[in-house]
């Protein structure tokens, strides 16, 4: 058991050092990013455990062309799913 872990282990780190170095390889090319539009809604609570949903519109979100969070963004296959972010 202790096995199976170490290697699931491995190969997760092993992973994402390639994704890095791909990331990298398409920074010096210039295809590491791109930009999401992202629909922005703001959740105002109210009396009555009830809330108030108001839309505030778009915003170009910058997403890394990768499979794990890189340089700060999230990945562009899982932002391009979810365009919705919700402030409150």
């Amino acid at each position: 058991m202790g096995t199976v872990v170490q290697i699931l282990l491995a190969s997760i780190l092993l992973l994402f050092a390639v994704d890095w170095a791909v990331l990298h390889i398409r920074v010096a090319h210039g295809t590491a990013f791109q930009t999401v539009q992202v629909n922005l809604y703001l959740a105002t609570p109210l009396k009555g455990n009830k809330a108030e949903y108001d839309y505030m519109g778009t915003q170009q979100e910058t997403c890394s062309r990768s499979l794990f969070p890189q340089a700060d963004n999230s990945p562009c296959w899982w932002l391009t799913r979810h365009t919705t972010r919700w402030q409150q």
